[in-house]
């Protein structure tokens, strides 16, 4: 037998997401797969999924792959699509500006949409209605949009003047990893797709702004010009989504967190640092006070680790290695030292300080540890990433037979946070990842118990194979706000490595040394985040037990203003404030609403005759002769069962 002939018989093993097996020629693609399951799939099929990673339907398949065919039907269709319109926003622009100053980088799709980075490129928000009619131009010129496997060679030569693309086929052949052109029309680029069969294919598009973006992300290298859209099958789906950005703009948490006096970031404390003003520092506080009482009922010991450490701490638990370069790094004398960019290591260290029996676990700490990542500037945005933000830490060491019972805790503790704010949520378990530490059998007993733990509570959770940190699976927690857009949230960790790296034990029941199981969770995840997005899923209106101000109090005329004071008294164990300027009653309403206070007390002439008040919410609902102590008990009620909306007018 020729060795062609022996080649041709060599067969492979695809895995079907039904969990079926294909077998294919060896040197069959994605596409090959799909004509092997169906010609009608084969004629369909736009791109595929291998183990996970979206890939050209020209992409060859391997032995023992998971394969997913990805049609105008799949939920990544719109990725491909997307990616599409990268490349018809930079024809557009090399069209309508001058091809040879203007320098490609890159444009892959996102979540929302799609961008593109340019070099040498002056443009602003007003070119972009002009370049947006150029890529309908392109969209409806309906260009073959054409895949062709290129050597290195021939791709430098193409690629000439084109500095930053250079530096991506350096990087691909330096990876023996194949390179590929898509061209539509006259214009080509680097790029490995996939992408849809034409532009003709691609659906509304809308492009939304212009900002500057530093190349490969590093603020070493030059600041480009990064040009943002998105796109959607149709016109529809699309003005949904501005719709979104829309309501999204209005509850900006930078704008609010302006507007009520929470927060600030300055110049001069530097980017990334927030600076909590009081209102904000309440909101805070109260958030700060609500996971301390989950905790203390829960028998965590609360405890307290400097802000720096020397680097040999972080060499110790691996994070040196991983996260030096997003570490504050620093030399005092002859010693290293790095601002944390966690807590755990600290809370092993004090678990190491002491010498513990198995009767001693679980031991459960709890910490409000601030950390310090060096974010890129260009990636820094009011709280949602910032260089210093505060984790509702906690780390348990515990045996082996008590993962369930202690993960079961959790979990109530991070449905309760959840349940408190009324947030919708979807559950995932994330499995060992190819790169871990650990044994099969303590990985499997901690996987089937995270599992056991979702099954019995009768959860729907989504499986993410192969997605655990390197240290042990994981359950993650996403929740929704209120205009639909999701957020990583509270997370449930087990560790293997850094009790094995920092030589933790307890004495069992056998008299021998022991290594415990270590649990990271959060129930926030990091106050900052949670903050931003409480700011935005309540646009600024907060429930009645975290308001900076709870009550106002508006006199109707000075006369009354002695009256005012004494039924602010009344509420002394409220946040509540006395409006006492000389303005009208009309504008003092107003400015509460403006700085959405729950309720308003309003009193004038006959609320002091009568010795009662008239209550006014935020729904500008109102109520007139209200007994004061039936007000009050009210109110005490609704910040104690911590209520989402002031409801003493909405029964």
């Amino acid at each position: 037998m020729s060795e062609s002939d022996s080649q041709s018989q060599e067969r492979i093993v695809v895995v079907l997401p039904d969990g079926s097996e294909l077998e294919v020629a060896a040197d069959a693609t994605v596409e090959d797969c799909a004509y092997e399951i169906g010609p009608g799939l084969g004629r369909d099929t736009i791109a595929g999924k291998l183990d996970g990673e979206l890939v050209a339907k020209e992409q060859p398949a391997y032995d023992g792959a998971e394969l997913e065919i990805i049609t105008d039907q799949s939920e990544e269709y719109l990725r491909v699509m997307r990616h599409s319109a990268s490349h018809c926003l930079a024809q557009a622009v090399e069209r309508l500006f001058d091809a040879e100053e203007v320098k490609l980088a890159i444009g892959p799709p996102t979540d929302d949409g799609f961008y593109y980075d340019f070099d040498n490129l002056d443009v602003d928000e007003a070119d972009l209605a002009e370049i947006e009619d150029e890529i309908e131009s392109i969209i409806a010129e309906d260009y073959e949009i054409e895949r062709e496997d290129v050597s290195i060679e021939e791709a430098e030569e193409r690629l000439a003047d084109e500095p930053y693309k250079l530096e991506l086929l350096e990087e691909l052949a330096d990876e023996g990893q194949q390179v590929t052109f898509y061209s539509q029309g006259e214009w080509e680029d680097l790029c490995a797709g996939p992408h849809v069969e034409s532009t003709g294919e691609i659906g509304a598009v809308e492009l939304l702004e212009i900002a500057g973006a530093y190349w490969r992300g590093d603020e070493a290298n030059t600041m480009q010009t990064r040009i943002y859209g998105t796109a959607f099958e149709d016109e529809s789906d699309l003005e949904a989504f501005l719709e979104r950005k829309q309501e999204a703009k209005k509850r900006d948490h930078r704008k609010i967190g302006n507007e009520m006096n929470l927060f600030s970031i300055q110049d001069v404390t530097g980017p990334g640092l927030p600076l909590y003003h009081p209102p904000g520092k309440t909101v805070l506080k109260e958030l700060e006070d609500f996971v301390e009482d989950l905790n203390q009922d829960a028998g965590y010991d609360y405890v307290e680790t400097p802000h720096v450490f020397k680097t040999d701490l972080w060499h110790r638990s691996g994070h040196y290695q991983n996260y030096a370069d997003d570490m504050f790094i620093f030399d005092v004398g002859d010693d290293e030292f790095g601002l944390k960019p966690m807590n755990c290591p600290g809370h092993a260290a004090i678990f190491q300080d002491q010498s513990w029996s198995y009767r001693d676990l679980p031991i459960r700490y709890a910490e409000n540890g601030k950390v310090y990542r060096k974010e890129q500037r260009g990636e820094l945005s009011g709280l949602s990433r910032v260089w210093a933000f505060t984790i509702d830490d906690g780390h348990l060491f515990i045996r082996p037979d008590q993962i369930e019972r202690e993960v079961e805790e959790i979990m109530d503790m991070i449905t309760d946070v959840l349940e408190t704010f009324d947030l919708d949520y979807e559950m995932a378990l994330a499995t060992r990842p190819e790169k871990s530490v650990g044994s099969d059998e303590i990985w499997e007993h901690a996987e089937e118990q995270l599992e056991n733990v979702l099954e019995k509570r009768n959860l729907d959770y989504e499986l993410e194979e192969g997605d655990g940190a390197f240290y042990g699976p994981k359950i993650d927690f996403a929740f929704e706000d209120a205009i639909g857009r999701s957020w990583d949230g509270p997370t449930v960790q087990l560790d293997f490595n850094m009790p094995d790296r920092f030589d933790l034990s307890y004495v069992g029941e056998d008299n021998e040394e022991h290594e415990p199981v270590m649990i990271h969770r959060a129930l926030y995840g990091s106050y900052e985040r949670f903050f931003m997005m409480l700011i935005e899923h309540y646009e600024g209106r907060f429930p009645l037990w975290l308001a900076p101000e709870q009550v106002r109090v508006l006199p109707i005329s000075d006369d009354n203003l002695g009256y005012a004071h004494r039924v602010a008294n009344e509420f002394d164990d409220f946040r509540v404030e006395v409006d006492g300027r000389d303005s009208t009653l009309e504008r003092k309403i107003r400015a509460a609403h403006d700085d959405r206070v729950p309720y308003q007390i309003i009193v004038g002439d006959n609320e002091e005759d009568d010795g009662n008040i008239s209550v006014r919410d935020r729904f500008e609902d109102q109520e007139y002769d209200v007994e004061i102590e039936a007000f009050r008990a009210h109110l005490e009620a609704e910040r104690d069962e911590q209520r989402t909306e002031p409801d003493f007018l909405q029964g």
